[in-house]
């Protein structure tokens, strides 16, 4: 591939990427009750779904979904409910636990359990399909093999978007020592929690 245009493909996904939404968000709540060493495995589920969805598109997939939009809106609506549900499981924690340390949602979860629960959130907007079905073509030069460049192209979004999962979850884990007290985790659960539903519903309403 063309370094110039390998470098405007690397700018756009840090700009994408970067951008705070359900994955990232998940990252640092994870990040601030777990710590970033043990949501490393909530890191590992967010990547593999977005490395099967890009793979999906690949394969062209993101084109039936265009074809046939109530596929599209079947998958998008059942991500937007995992969202709301996720935001007010979230949010009652904050009524019921008295300290951080109290909280059921604070304690060291297994590793498979964070896994599952990152992919779950990664692959509740289909819209992820579409966004790289309409990306990656950009970027690949028709007349070269096909193989080589889509590899360099999901290395360098897998190897930016890790990177962007360890700043938040690094940012998280630094809130971690505030956490401690009741009341600054109450209002952490409260806001991620209206951000949960707040993304589920922005979900639910979209319309193409």
């Amino acid at each position: 591939m063309n370094p110039h245009t390998w470098l405007l493909y690397a700018l756009t996904v840090a700009v994408v990427s970067g951008i705070p939404g359900p994955n990232m968000l998940l990252v640092m709540s994870h990040g601030a009750r777990h710590g970033w060493r043990r949501s490393t495995a909530t890191m590992a589920g967010c990547l593999s779904a977005l490395l099967i969805m890009i793979t999906v598109s690949a394969a062209g997939l993101g084109l039936l979904l265009q074809a046939w939009p109530w596929l599209f809106d079947t998958l998008r609506l059942v991500g937007a409910a995992y969202l709301v549900y996720l935001g007010v499981r979230t949010w009652r924690a904050a009524t019921q636990a008295h300290d951080w340390n109290d909280d059921p949602n604070s304690a060291p979860r297994m590793p498979g359990a964070l896994y599952r629960n990152g992919f779950l959130v990664a692959s509740s907007n289909p819209k992820a399909i579409l966004f790289a079905a309409a990306l990656l073509p950009q970027f690949m030069t028709p007349q070269a093999s096909w193989l080589p460049q889509f590899a360099e192209l999901v290395l360098t979004f897998a190897a930016i978007e890790v990177s962007w999962y360890f700043v938040y979850a690094g940012f998280g884990d630094r809130l971690g020592a505030l956490l401690r007290r009741a009341g600054v985790a109450r209002t952490f659960h409260r806001a991620t929690g209206g951000l949960f539903i707040g993304f589920g519903a922005a979900m639910a309403l979209l319309h193409d």
